[in-house]
């Protein structure tokens, strides 16, 4: 029983990483159009969900010429972490 939780929450954690990362492209994607208006609500709760995890890279890696490169620092953190999460029965004694 205890492997199949730990496989479960693999699972869901794994698929919420995946989740996540669609959720930034999106935003990203976005942020090329400067005419939206990011306190309306189907961008500001986009906006809400991405900042405070992209702000984290954003502190570490400033706008370079206009350019903010800390989106790609941030996919990079969450593919490590996917992939991490994704070897981790193999990593484990017992397994789950």
């Amino acid at each position: 029983m205890a492997s199949s939780i730990g496989s479960l929450l693999i699972v869901t954690i794994s698929q919420f990483i995946h989740i996540y990362i669609v959720i930034l492209i999106i935003r990203i994607l976005l942020s090329w159009f400067p005419n939206i208006n990011w306190f309306d609500p189907p961008f500001s709760v986009l906006s809400q969900l991405t900042d405070p995890y992209l702000n984290l890279f954003r502190s570490l890696i400033p706008p370079f010429g206009g350019i903010d490169l800390s989106p790609m620092l941030a996919f990079f953190a969450l593919q490590i972490l996917q992939q991490l999460i994704g070897t981790l029965p193999q990593l484990l004694p017992g397994g789950f």
